[in-house]
């Protein structure tokens, strides 16, 4: 349960930042932005642990950072641009399906039916949760969406595969830093100077770094060292319900019957899939062969022993 808790910082982190982004972060410098939330996260992850990358992490740790940072932070930047929050959201919350297909063959993580009917019921949840039917679609804001979904679950799963023995601190600020560096070039020849930021914008932005972003990783990329690929991926379901929480709480309004409905959904679906301690000893044991023991206590003691 402990990797469940650590792991679900990361959702619910970036279910804040959602908030965050819309009220405090310019709206017209998605680039700058996403560089500025990459960047100061990386080398402030670099500050705690003082190590370069070794070998083959040269090159995964700018491949990780322009599928899980670069990019991914930009198609999401889009996709909040282009649709209200709910679809966005919802469209998001395919990704516990989409991770456990893709680590199939890349960690040969078979997706478990259990896994699957979880996700159909968080899925299910986050819908009855948000939508409305009153929302209007824009087909570029749904591809964004998707295309974020994709690329976050591909990263995130081939993350997983690389960071095996590696420190998971070390190789999010790698990946951070990379996906930061790629950014600045492109921000600055599609949208010039950088933006002059106040003191509320510095402390939003401070937020988002540290909190949103480098903690987050951090916890989430933990999680899925030690948990299995669909299980972070339900734990993942968080996020859209921490978004609905604290818009709620910041507007002042009641959930509705709905809303509530669907909550229960999706926080049955989280629960319901978390990983289970075997022989309530906390950790997944090897049983002992019955019959290999028999036989163990049968064969007789060699000579000169009792």
């Amino acid at each position: 349960m402990r990797w469940v808790v650590l792991t679900a910082v990361a959702p619910v982190a970036w279910g804040t930042n959602y908030f965050v982004t819309h009220e405090f972060l310019p709206a017209d410098r998605p680039l700058y932005g996403a560089a500025l939330r990459a960047l100061p996260a990386g080398l402030a992850l670099l500050c705690l642990r003082r190590q370069r990358p070794r070998g083959p992490w040269w090159w995964r740790s700018a491949v990780l950072g322009l599928l899980n940072m670069s990019v991914f932070f930009v198609l999401v930047y889009a996709a909040s641009q282009l649709l209200p929050t709910s679809v966005a959201s919802t469209v998001m919350a395919v990704a516990p399906l989409t991770m456990m297909l893709v680590a199939w063959p890349l960690v040969s993580e078979r997706p478990r039916t259990g896994h699957v009917a979880c996700a159909a019921i968080g899925l299910a949840g986050v819908c009855l949760m948000l939508l409305t039917g009153t929302e209007a679609v824009s087909v570029p804001g749904i591809l964004a969406a998707a295309a974020a979904m994709l690329v976050s679950s591909f990263g995130h799963i081939l993350a997983k595969r690389w960071s095996a023995g590696t420190d998971v601190i070390a190789s999010t600020a790698w990946q951070l830093t990379a996906g930061g560096l790629i950014l600045l070039p492109f921000a600055a020849a599609v949208e010039g100077p950088p933006p002059a930021l106040s003191g509320p914008t510095l402390l939003a932005f401070g937020y988002v770094t540290l909190i949103a972003t480098a903690l987050a990783f951090v916890a989430w990329f933990t999680g899925l060292r030690h948990l299995p690929a669909g299980t972070v991926g339900l734990i993942g379901l968080l996020n859209p319900v921490t978004g609905v929480l604290l818009g709620t709480a910041a507007a002042g309004e009641t959930l509705s019957v709905q809303q509530t409905c669907g909550l229960v959904l999706v926080l049955a679906g989280v629960l319901l899939g978390r990983p289970r301690a075997a022989g309530g000893h906390g950790g997944h044991r090897t049983p002992r062969h019955p019959v290999a023991d028999e036989r163990t206590a049968r064969a007789p003691a060699p000579c000169g022993r009792p």
